[in-house]
């Protein structure tokens, strides 16, 4: 997840990570632990403390509430969100494996059912700034269109939707003055799969539409429109998303303009089921969320599937995410890039 890393590729650390920050917590009394007075508490870094306490302390991990754990693991996100690219190049799952060992046995047993049941070799992991979603959509979006069986079919189906999608940016009352740089910067990307640039003639690549990625004022961009689109969407049928739609802090109903202009149109603000539910629907794509959380006894990873197109007729493969709390990355069925 965001782990402290010394290059764009995730350490792997000796202990498990969320231990580590949830046994910091601890120390500090920040609310996850109301049973010791912090002057009973050991130093975080005494060997004794961490040798004898993993047991206890993996198990009230795994009785925290989900917002506790989502609250756990920003702290994470928080402290490592510089040291990793905007989005980093494809490695193999083992690497996420290698995290927990020591640590959470559910998340390790968890990663190994995505190896085992569902065959899943690598993950694309996205810095954890609350755009991940968008980032991680935007990318795998784009990518799908690449590696499509029917490339041509597949990217002339695609402009169309994106051209579509000025109608609804419009009759949501967006300026195209607002809108319409960040909607070419991404139909720039598509078209240049079949098309070659006029620039430097070249046509994309893994390795184009990657170093697009990492480019702040690119990907930025990418997702201000891919923000700006999710509120169109919400705005264009306010019965159906009126009753999912609550402040984030303190719970309450939102009107979809509220929630818009706070939970969706500013960068940095994460998404949840009904910012995808709407993306999703507004790109015409299958998205599937696999939910990797360390919690329960068994192993078995449950999986959300958006689906708003029937196989293949989109001519791209669905879109693939994995969602920790707080958090997500892109799932591939390989483990490195082309």
């Amino acid at each position: 997840m965001h782990y402290l890393s010394h290059s764009h590729n995730a350490l792997l650390v000796v202990d498990n990570p969320l231990r580590n920050e949830y046994r910091r917590r601890r120390r500090q009394n920040l609310r996850l632990s109301a049973r010791l007075a912090v002057k009973d508490l050991p130093d975080v870094d005494d060997p004794h403390f961490a040798s004898t306490s993993a047991a206890t302390l993996d198990s009230e991990i795994q009785s925290l509430s989900p917002a506790q754990l989502h609250e756990l693991q920003q702290n994470l996100l928080e402290d490592a969100a510089q040291e990793r690219p905007l989005i980093g190049v494809l490695s193999p799952l083992d690497e996420l494996r290698a995290e927990y060992e020591g640590g959470s046995t559910s998340f390790v047993k968890q990663i190994d059912w995505l190896q085992r049941e569902r065959k899943f070799k690598g993950i694309r992991r996205t810095r954890g700034d609350g755009d991940c979603f968008y980032r991680s959509l935007g990318f795998s979006y784009i990518e799908k269109l690449l590696r499509a069986p029917d490339v041509a079919l597949a990217v002339t189906m695609s402009l169309s939707t994106l051209e579509a999608t000025r109608d609804l940016l419009k009759a949501a009352d967006f300026d195209a003055i607002v809108y319409d740089d960040f909607y070419g910067i991404f139909v720039s990307c598509v078209q240049q799969i079949v098309t070659p640039d006029k620039d430097d003639g070249h046509l994309l690549t893994a390795a184009i539409l990657l170093e697009a990625f990492q480019d702040p004022s690119v990907s930025n961009s990418i997702i201000t429109y891919l923000r700006l689109l999710t509120s169109a969407q919400l705005k264009s049928d306010p019965d159906n998303y009126a009753p999912f739609l609550f402040h984030q802090d303190t719970f309450e109903p939102m009107s979809v303009q509220e929630f818009c202009q706070t939970s969706v149109e500013p960068l940095g603000r994460e998404a949840d089921h009904v910012q995808i539910s709407a993306l999703s629907r507004a790109l015409n794509v299958n998205v599937k969320v696999a939910y990797l959380d360390g919690r329960g006894n068994g192993e078995k990873v449950d999986f959300v599937e958006l689906k708003h197109v029937e196989d293949g007729h989109n001519g791209m493969h669905d879109v693939v995410l994995l969602y920790r709390p707080g958090h997500y990355d892109i799932l591939e069925y390989r483990d490195t890039d082309d």
